[in-house]
């Protein structure tokens, strides 16, 4: 839990800084933009006065500061109509077309697109003859960038913060596993002692009272016990995966929760009648397999139908597992296979998340909530790929 809340409060801080750095660049940027909008305006402004005294002109007329004011516009784009809407001239905008007929449209065109953006400058000539030109134009490349640059900014932050969020989820990981191969190994380890005793005993009981009827029950709990130290001991190992007669597995399940659990607890198997052979661990899957008929008995309270289902697809092998218990809401279907996530009073949480692990990480398929419903009941679903 430690680890949880505080991988959530950096989790909830590289978020809270990156929005905070997107706001401000944003607003700056702006601001920014704005203030540069309004200069380039009066620029232009001021070329369009040149460019109608150059136009107004005689031969007293001295246009070197005019030409300078004229030539000196180098990177804002500008195009110039008459009243009648022909282009006279224009500057600083790259045209493609293939001959004159289509650079005039493509440019009438640019300029037509510069007026409805509210980019252009009247300037009158002859208020007698009703002459006038219009001075069309658009944003600088300048411009342009600065507007684009707190996108890309937000970009690089909002990578940042995943890169961030990935790497502290995987350092969340690998924790975990440590912890669960520990414990597992561990496990194994001290279950070997007692179970080579116990495996001692029985054959001194053997010899001793070799009539007993409780010996081959007593072989059973010892061969059970073998089955669960093994079990531990393959987490944090690669598997062998053999191929295995599914049927079989889940009738071998069905017997041993039949034996342990009462009569109040129905158990139905649909199975097909032509054998499933699946690439398999044997041990770890019969794990899964019981985990979630143990669930269903917790969440039915002891009182109930468990249905078993399994099928052969084209692509894959289903295993379905149905209750009629109490079901989960369907906003916590994501959070089941979570460690730690439990609805019981007993318990650590971790059954479902090693279920999780051994279907998807040993035997790469899926585990998931197929369907659940407060109060009717719950059905996981197990895919496993054909080979």
């Amino acid at each position: 839990m430690q680890w949880t809340d505080r991988i959530r409060q950096v989790k909830f801080l590289l978020v809270c800084a990156a929005v905070m750095i997107c706001a401000a660049s944003l607003t700056w940027t702006h601001y920014l933009v704005a203030d540069l909008a309004r200069e380039e305006r009066g620029r232009m402004e001021v070329w369009a006065e040149a460019m109608r005294t150059f136009d107004m002109a005689d031969d007293q007329t001295d246009l070197s500061l005019v030409l300078q004011v004229i030539n000196g516009n180098n990177t804002i784009p500008v195009i110039v109509l008459d009243e009648s809407g022909q282009v006279q001239t224009y500057r600083n905008l790259e045209v493609r077309a293939k001959n004159a007929a289509d650079v005039d449209r493509v440019v009438l065109r640019k300029a037509q697109a510069m007026k409805a953006e509210g980019r252009s400058i009247r300037i009158d000539l002859d208020e007698d003859e009703g002459t006038y030109m219009e001075v069309c134009y658009d944003e600088s490349i300048m411009l342009r960038r600065l507007a684009r640059y707190p996108f890309i900014q937000l970009g690089v932050v909002l990578i940042f913060v995943a890169v961030a969020i990935f790497a502290l989820l995987s350092s969340k990981r690998a924790e975990q596993n440590k912890v669960w191969v520990g414990l597992s190994k561990e496990t194994a380890h001290q279950l070997g002692t007692p179970i080579s005793s116990l495996m001692a005993w029985t054959q001194v009981l053997r010899e001793t009272y070799p009539d007993d009827e409780l010996l081959p029950e007593m072989d059973k709990d010892v061969r059970r016990l073998q089955r669960i130290a093994e079990r531990f001991s393959k987490i944090g190992s690669l598997p062998e995966l053999r191929p295995e007669n599914l049927n079989d597995l889940i009738g071998q399940v069905m017997e041993y929760i039949e034996r342990r659990t009462s009569n109040r607890v129905r158990i139905v198997t649909k199975l097909p009648e032509h054998p499933l052979i699946v690439q398999l661990s044997a041990p770890l899957f019969e794990w899964v397999v019981e985990n979630l008929c143990k669930n269903a008995v917790d969440a039915m309270d002891g009182k109930g139908t468990i249905t078993i289902t399994a099928a052969e697809e084209p692509s894959r092998f289903v295993v379905q597992v149905s209750d009629t218990g109490k079901g989960i809401p369907k906003a916590q279907w994501g959070n089941v296979f979570q460690p730690g996530f439990t609805t019981k009073q007993r318990g650590w949480g971790l059954g479902l998340s090693l279920a999780k692990r051994i279907i998807e990480e040993y035997h790469h398929g899926r585990i998931f909530v197929k369907s659940s419903e407060v109060g009717q009941g719950t059905t996981f679903r197990i895919e496993l790929k054909k080979n």
